[in-house]
């Protein structure tokens, strides 16, 4: 066996950067690309737009200084010539590009000045003898400092020194038909001729699939282990006391729907385990997933225990303190607020109250996660839009709940208004619980949804006046709420300043994230009681907002928003019982992906199918907003592309866990290290 090779201390800095820590992580960088080095072109017949290899005799070379700094070398062949072009250059290329050497260059070939030429081209130094390379070239994901020559020696070391040995069971990679492990690798990172580029990077090769596979089953493993952990992890037992719920819940002017009771149900049966609660709550827009949260919280208070709800934005916080205050205070029950914009007096006042718990339901944004805010006895959190938190910012208020109970740990909730695709849910949310809300409350109408172009913008202007002349109730949605003159869109200000002009006889109200808290909560309330007609505001009013008499709405510059949030826009009217329209206003010329996702939105009213088609076009990390939640994301495998090979992974992931946990940990040893942490929390 080859001995391993040393690799010095700046080149094991230059690896950590990659995320290579062990010489087992060497066999996963893969490369990107590949380049065919196996075989020469005649310069005749090559053609712009291919990228071929040639060898031939330099037969001129020089530097130029028009328009710039710039090498010129003409490469000659038996049979026909090219021009090599540097613009970047060092005195070693100089030489080695000097008349009447030989010379082989690979790069891509497009017209030029003095005809077909190479820019920047990978060249090397040859004579009649030098023999062609035996496999396609890999060409890999690096950083500075860190040559292609370099990470090739050191995967091909390593392919040499580590075990062959392959950690699927035989049985279990026969009757998936998959390739060998370690064959797999051996064909990605040294191809021979014959195989197809084509099928290499576009990653449909069998040898593709087999990684595929281990990393999505990788994956399963992890989520499942981490499921088994939780559930030998302690928490309060909180089960149904039946006094503050059913009293809620004989208070509500309306009836949960069969939907809402199901998914109430499950909810409650967890948390009356003695094990924590990791429940993900999805339902689609105006679902209902309020009134569950507060059954949730006040099972928790029933039980003596606090409860801590959190969002992402002021105004959805202030939209779940106004509900809940409403609902709760007939129980005696006072919720308590807590945000950023606070003053300090009555900050100081609100964490005191949830500190001796006095205050059994704490309601609020960011503000719950900091350090000088602690709970007397939390059994519950709920986190609302939770993909919208980090992971840091999660795991504080899990700790939270830990301090004073003994290592007990609270319950939690998250819930989303995005809806999250099957596969998706399958993949990254497999160590949750997940209950959805598949059923809108009675009484909700379609929304109908038009695509208007800016050019008609005076005839939105006329059918809003006419709306909000006839009782209805309008919103004005604006991207943007300062000037930005590289975007050029309509900003609110002067979208609220420009329709208050040209509908004087409207009372016409703004709203934006930058006013202060107080000012908002006004505006909004003068909007939900019909004091204001028309309402411009940002996208803060995305979600949380709730006002049955709007029923029109124009999103301006549509154009430039994403599916979810267009979704979510558009969820704030048709709640009511009047027939709701939105009109999305957008801007000529359209984009190839921008009139896709207008396309999307105008053609469903799904959540779920919109939530589908977004991951065709977004692909996971946005959707799951990887950066902030901190999942580890999947650097192989496409979820939605690859949902043959997760369904397998599924399955495989229950039964090697249960036959075979040695092959499990060596799964998760190759696949997850350092990614534990990362996990959902």
């Amino acid at each position: 066996m080859t001995a391993p090779a040393k690799i010095s201390p700046a080149t094991l800095s230059r690896l950590a950067k990659l995320g290579i820590h062990h010489r087992a992580d060497l066999l996963l960088h893969l490369p990107l690309r590949y380049e065919d080095e196996t075989h020469l072109a005649p310069i005749d017949t090559v053609q712009a737009g291919e990228t071929v290899q040639v060898q031939g005799t330099i037969t001129h070379s020089e530097i130029t200084f028009r328009p710039r700094r710039t090498l010129i070398c003409r490469l000659q062949d038996a049979g026909g010539e090219l021009y090599l072009r540097f613009l970047n250059f060092y005195p070693s290329q100089q030489k080695l590009l000097a008349i009447d050497k030989q010379i082989r260059a690979i790069g891509e070939v497009r017209m030029g000045y003095y005809g077909l030429e190479m820019v920047h081209p990978k060249c090397s130094a040859v004579n009649e003898e030098t023999p062609l390379q035996t496999s396609l070239t890999p060409v890999y994901p690096t950083t500075a400092g860190l040559s292609q020559a370099t990470l090739k020696k050191l995967i091909s070391n390593a392919l040499d020194v580590l075990p062959a040995n392959d950690p699927l069971p035989g049985a279990l990679c026969d009757s998936l038909n998959l390739l060998d492990f370690f064959g797999s690798l051996q064909i990605l990172h040294h191809p021979a001729p014959d195989i197809s580029a084509s099928s290499l990077e576009d990653r449909s090769h069998p040898a593709w699939r087999r990684i595929k596979f281990d990393e999505l089953l990788a994956q399963q493993l992890s989520m499942r282990v981490h499921h088994r952990e939780r559930s030998q992890r302690a928490a309060p037992a909180l089960t149904p006391q039946e006094r503050h719920t059913v009293a809620l819940l004989k208070n509500l002017p309306f009836a949960l729907t069969l939907a809402q009771q199901k998914v109430y149900g499950e909810i409650s049966l967890d948390m009356a385990k003695p094990h924590p609660m990791q429940r993900l709550l999805l339902g689609d827009v105006g679902s209902g997933k309020t009134v569950i949260a507060a059954l949730a919280a006040l099972q928790a208070i029933e039980n003596g225990y606090q409860v801590a709800l959190v969002a992402p934005t002021e105004i959805l916080a202030e939209q779940h303190y106004l509900k809940l205050s409403d609902w709760l205070a007939p129980l005696g029950i006072a919720p308590a607020w807590l945000s950023g914009s606070l003053k300090k007096k009555n900050k100081k006042l609100a964490s005191d109250k949830i500190a001796s718990g006095e205050t059994l339901l704490a309601i609020g944004t960011h503000a719950l996660f900091q350090d000088q805010i602690s709970f007397h006895k939390l059994g519950l959190a709920i986190v609302d839009e939770q993909h919208k938190f980090g992971v840091q910012q999660r795991l504080a208020l899990h700790a939270k709940g830990k301090a004073r109970a003994n290592n007990s740990e609270p319950h939690q909730l998250m819930m989303s208004a995005t809806p999250i695709p099957r596969t998706l849910a399958m993949s990254y949310y497999a160590d949750l619980d997940v209950s959805v809300i598949d059923e809108l409350p009675p009484g909700r109408t379609p929304v109908i949804t038009k695509l208007v172009s800016d050019a008609r913008r005076d005839e939105v202007f006329e059918r809003v006046r006419a709306g909000c002349m006839a009782g209805q109730q309008a919103y004005w949605v604006c991207p943007l709420i300062d000037e930005s003159e590289a975007l050029q869109l309509q900003n609110a200000l002067e979208t609220h300043q420009l329709l208050t002009d040209t509908f004087p006889e409207l009372r016409t109200g703004l709203v934006h994230g930058k006013m202060d808290s107080a000012e908002k909560v006004r505006v909004m309330a003068e909007f939900k009681t019909g004091a204001l007609q028309l309402l411009v505001a940002t996208t803060v009013i995305e979600v949380g907002v709730d006002v049955p008499n709007a029923s029109l709405m124009v999103i301006d510059h549509a154009e430039r928003m994403g599916l979810a949030q267009l979704h979510q826009l558009r969820g704030r009217v048709g709640r009511g019982s009047a027939q709701s329209l939105c009109i999305l206003l957008y801007q000529k010329p359209l984009s190839e992906l921008a009139r896709t996702r207008l396309k999307v939105i105008f053609e469903n009213t799904d959540g779920f199918a919109i939530a589908q088609q977004d991951l065709q076009l977004r692909g996971p990390g946005e959707l799951l907003g990887a950066r902030q939640s901190g999942v580890a994301m999947l650097r192989y495998a496409d979820i939605d592309a690859d949902e043959d090979l997760l369904e397998q992974a599924r399955r495989v992931a229950d039964e090697l866990l249960r036959d075979y946990p040695d092959a499990a940990r060596s799964y998760l040893q190759r696949w997850m290290a350092k990614r534990h942490d990362y996990l959902h929390v």
